[in-house]
């Protein structure tokens, strides 16, 4: 029988490259949630490990009871329990995050600085929170750990490896981590929900959230293991990362891939078996789950592929998909959390820098292959903790990724200096090797991101809609010199993803912006139907309303 054949976006994160910078994160936030309701919400966030992340301590299933298990029968259900359990706590799950949980998003009450009567105290900007509006203390957020600037002793992944790692001054280690909605195959927040408001699209993969079907039970959000589910306290629905869906339809990547500094994320096409996702996430040992996930991927070159009904050019950007090559041919990438059962479709290139820097501190030459690998074993970063982020626990293809990615870096040091190239023993062939190396390190815009568009060519004329920087939820006025946070907040500016797509590919500036959102209704908003034509011509609409 031939297997169904379905196509998934995935996205692959170079970890070596990530800086810290947050760029991603400050980019996510004022494209998709910077509106009233979802401050503390944070699509795309990017957190220090060791830490306890975003929510504190998310991973500690024992606690918050996300994602899938494996009962006696070999069958998988819900951790968090059956549609019985959902009943009986629908209107107080002991299972969710608290808003303390996240955190409690502030601003500073800056217009006491300019009001205050005059007084031997100097006047100070007091924090005041963003949901109450009383003032608060500053507790906790969404980044307190940055560069281990917390307690990383409750970080749940540590806890597991404490005898592996021991927390001393002299080997202190970290990295960082992006995350964003791992648009899984085998969602559990799809499946948690009552109201069918979560659902998998079918062309793509994303996972998305019908606003309309949404009830805000927030089933969803205990049963996502990452806690990438929101709950926006303003509409009582339900939020998550959409994968930028409105510009990968364009052929545009997300936009924390746009403007990410250190170019570490790869987007592309994934072809899988769909009939054996339920069977790849119930194989009973947890450390087997890498493996099984990697069995549902399909080479984009089987002769099954073409067969089996898939847009010609979503198959033609499968064959030329960076995520594939390094996921399924040079296997660097590995997935995150894999024992959570969901087979996520964001996967992580481990870090490999800080051997480089330890091996170059103690007088070795930090490149050359026989250091590298004699090193890899005992890492700054320890194999064990890494395993327990990646592959469940298990330390082969964790230290297998490491020891491709030093051949790679010491064979493609020695062509560079002149060197006769040695190609250390890693499983892979010096062609691939190279075709690694310019992928990881040279690979121009276009071979990072290969997305099929969802439709065959852009409309013309479409232009973006813009919103007016003068138009607030509560009507018109002006933005308060101190910053948008201590004035009204900003409504959301919808704006034509085709039209994104001619701005940005093209050297003229389109002019002409349709606004929709702040229309009250009344009259026609300019441009909104082709101008009439001929002698005959209707009165003269009044002004505009609404714009400013």
């Amino acid at each position: 029988m031939s297997p169904r054949i379905m196509a998934q976006v995935a996205m692959v994160m170079n970890l070596d490259k990530c800086i810290g910078c947050h760029t991603c994160s400050v980019t996510c936030k004022q494209t998709w949630t910077n509106r009233p309701g979802v401050e503390y919400v944070w699509f795309n966030n990017v957190e220090t490990r060791p830490g306890q992340g975003y929510p504190r301590r998310y991973e500690d299933q024992d606690r918050w009871h996300g994602g899938w298990v494996r009962d006696k029968k070999g069958r998988l259900k819900l951790r968090a329990g059956g549609r019985l359990h959902k009943l009986l706590t629908i209107f107080a799950n002991p299972l969710m995050p608290s808003i303390q949980d996240y955190y409690e998003p502030w601003t500073y009450d800056y217009e006491h600085l300019t009001s205050a009567p005059l007084s031997g105290d100097v006047p100070v900007a007091a924090p005041r929170s963003l949901i109450s509006n009383e003032p608060m203390k500053i507790r906790w957020s969404a980044n307190w750990d940055d560069n281990l600037g917390g307690d990383p002793t409750p970080d749940p992944v540590l806890a597991k490896v404490s005898e592996q790692v021991k927390l001393a001054f002299e080997q202190a280690f970290m990295f960082y981590l992006p995350r964003i909605c791992e648009h899984c195959l085998n969602p559990s927040c799809v499946a948690s929900c009552p109201s069918g408001a979560l659902y998998k699209r079918v062309e793509d993969g994303i996972v998305l959230v019908d606003q309309d079907r949404c009830r805000g039970w927030r089933m969803c959000v205990t049963g996502c293991p990452y806690k990438k589910v929101y709950f926006n306290h303003k509409t009582g629905k339900a939020e998550k990362c959409h994968f930028c869906y409105p510009r990968v339809e364009v052929g545009l990547p997300t936009v924390c891939s746009e403007t990410c500094v250190g170019r570490l994320r790869y987007l592309g096409v994934l072809l899988y078996d769909a009939d054996r996702v339920s069977e790849a996430a119930s194989v009973a040992d947890e450390r087997d789950l890498y493996e099984a996930q990697l069995g549902l991927f399909i080479d984009p070159h089987d002769p099954a592929v073409s067969s089996a009904g898939l847009p010609a050019d979503w198959v033609a950007a499968a064959r030329r998909s960076p995520v594939y090559d390094l996921i399924k041919r040079y296997r660097i990438a590995l997935p995150l959390h894999p024992e959570y059962r969901t087979l996520p479709m964001v996967w992580y290139v481990p870090p490999l820098s800080p051997v480089v820097d330890a091996l170059a501190e103690g007088g070795h030459d930090g490149e050359d292959a026989g250091n590298l690998f004699a090193a890899i074993e005992s890492l700054r970063i320890p194999i064990g903790y890494l395993a327990e982020l990646f592959t469940a626990g298990d330390p082969a293809p964790v230290t297998a990724a490491l020891r491709r990615l030093a051949a790679m870096r010491s064979y493609m040091r020695a062509v560079n200096l002149g060197y006769p190239p040695v190609l250390a023993d890693a499983g892979l062939p010096e062609d691939d090797v190279r075709d690694m190396y310019r992928l990881l390190a040279l690979a121009r815009y276009e071979e990072r991101y290969v997305i099929p568009t969802a439709y065959g060519n852009i409309p013309p004329g479409v232009v973006e809609e813009g919103g007016c920087p003068l138009d607030y939820d509560a009507g018109r006025g002006t933005q308060s010199p101190f910053g948008e946070a201590s004035g009204r907040p900003v409504p959301v500016s919808i704006e034509s993803f085709h039209g994104l797509k001619e701005r940005q590919t093209s050297d003229e500036v389109t002019h002409d912006r349709v606004n929709l959102l702040n229309w009250d209704g009344r009259g026609t908003p300019a441009g909104l139907f082709p101008p009439k034509r001929g002698p005959k011509r209707g009165p003269e609409r009044g002004p505009e309303r609404g714009r400013p």
